[in-house]
């Protein structure tokens, strides 16, 4: 069974950072694609970026390019999403999602193409 555990949110002011991470277990993720998604209260979960986790390959939503990185760890089955530049605009749950699939299939920004959720981590930006 697939589990994924996101951690490092908080509360940091407008213009600092934050590294969230991802830690995934149960499986051999090498044919996996990881992504991070956002929500904020009455909205629709917001792609933010996502990683091949094969070849490292990357996909960022424009919201986020140029602020935002995505790596992985292999040795650690971690995944990590460095924020920079962060503004109020950026407040929302951060989910880690994983599908069983590469980059080149399906949607890599669509929340439906994946199948494994981790629980969120709160990130506040403020003003």
């Amino acid at each position: 069974q697939v589990q994924l555990v996101e951690s490092g949110g908080g509360l940091v002011q407008a213009g600092g950072s934050l590294r969230l991470s991802c830690a995934a277990s149960g499986r051999t993720f090498s044919s996996y694609t990881i992504g991070w998604f956002r929500q904020t209260p009455g909205k629709e979960r917001e792609f933010v970026i996502a990683i091949s986790w094969f070849d490292g390959r990357t996909f960022y939503a424009d919201s986020v390019k140029g602020r935002f990185t995505i790596s992985r760890d292999n040795a650690k089955n971690t995944v990590l999403l460095q924020m920079n530049s962060l503004k109020p605009e950026d407040t929302a749950v951060y989910y880690c999602a994983a599908k069983n699939a590469p980059f080149s299939t399906g949607n890599v920004a669509a929340p439906n193409d994946y199948g494994y959720w981790g629980q969120g981590t709160q990130v506040t930006v403020s003003s």
